[in-house]
């Protein structure tokens, strides 16, 4: 699994630090931290994390089979609304 935050957008609420403390870090008020290639063990802990932020900054790529799998399952579900 790969990620990216858009930093621009980023506004440091830290949710994602809360929800993946092992990924995501701040530094001082307002920069962020984070490891851009999170280990599997930590794919919950990142998904949470891109869902809690209220600015919509992080995003996840899926790189592996489970995780590609996944994607495809919310793009098919979100389609058939």
């Amino acid at each position: 699994m790969r990620l990216v935050v858009d930093l621009n957008r980023c506004q440091g609420y830290a949710q994602c630090a809360f929800l993946a403390p092992d990924v995501f870090e701040m530094h001082g008020e307002e920069a962020l931290l984070y490891n851009p290639d999170a280990d599997k063990a930590q794919r919950d802990a990142v998904l949470r994390a891109a869902a809690a932020c209220p600015v919509q900054a992080i995003l996840v790529d899926a790189v592996d089979g489970a995780d590609a799998e996944a994607t495809a399952g919310a793009q098919g579900a979100s389609h058939a609304r």
